[in-house]
């Protein structure tokens, strides 16, 4: 009796029979062929697209001019675009939106930290710490776009929890090998509270340039900062 595969598929056997749909003789099958023994590479899809580096950067680099200008709300696409010298099409390639590409951004600077200072004394390391601190944020593109994020993320969750990363954990991954090595050093004691230690070390400056947005410090204020904070530190 022959089954209902052998009438749909051939006999398996390679013997002569008639095709059930058609009638016509069954092909004789094909001979296999050896497989392969060096496993070839796969290739990407023609056309795929490519995201290319620079093209990135750039959109980058516009996303903090166009911020600095015109201000989130403001901000657009087409703007972002214009001024990296894209097209529109090249962008929603890497971001599905403003927020999304604004969030990204944001975020990365939590993981770009700042450079961890080890100069061998406490009151040495953060002056070195505000310095650097202090030139970033008197940067003019700075000095514009964190007041208008921290308006932002008042009215959107999302970009409040972004800036919150940015500003805080990368900025703590430092003070923390500060306020450690101070330990290690016995520049402060061992049960000094951290979170407070974080806060002295990383407050004064921010206030003065997003709060207070005060456009040049007084002379002499960071050795200052730098040497009442190591004696409040030693206090803890």
């Amino acid at each position: 009796m022959t089954s209902r595969a052998d009438a749909d598929s051939g006999r398996p056997d390679g013997s002569a029979g008639k095709d059930a749909a058609e009638g016509r003789p069954a092909a004789p099958p094909r001979p296999s062929r050896p497989a392969d023994p060096k496993p070839r590479s796969r290739r990407a899809p023609a056309g795929a697209a490519v995201l290319r580096p620079e093209v990135t950067e750039a959109i980058r680099a516009a996303v903090f001019e166009e911020l600095a200008a015109v201000g989130y709300a403001r901000m657009s696409i087409e703007g972002i675009a214009r001024r990296a010298g894209v097209g529109k099409t090249a962008v929603y390639r890497r971001w599905r939106s403003k927020l999304h590409l604004v969030l990204d951004l944001v975020s990365a600077l939590a993981v770009q930290g700042l450079p961890a200072p080890d100069t061998g004394s406490l009151e040495a390391d953060l002056r070195l710490l505000y310095e650097v601190t202090s030139r970033a944020l008197r940067h003019p593109v700075a000095g514009q776009i964190l007041p208008d994020l921290q308006a932002e993320a008042a009215r959107n969750p999302e970009i409040a929890e972004a800036l919150q990363k940015a500003l805080r954990e990368g900025q703590q991954s430092v003070t923390r090998g500060i306020v450690a090595a101070a330990r290690t050093r016995g520049e402060i004691r061992a049960s000094a509270d951290e979170s407070l230690a974080l806060d002295l070390i990383s407050g004064p400056l921010y206030w003065r340039a997003v709060v207070a947005r005060e456009p040049k410090l007084p002379k002499h204020y960071l050795p200052s900062l730098a040497r009442a904070t190591a004696g409040a530190l030693k206090a803890l």
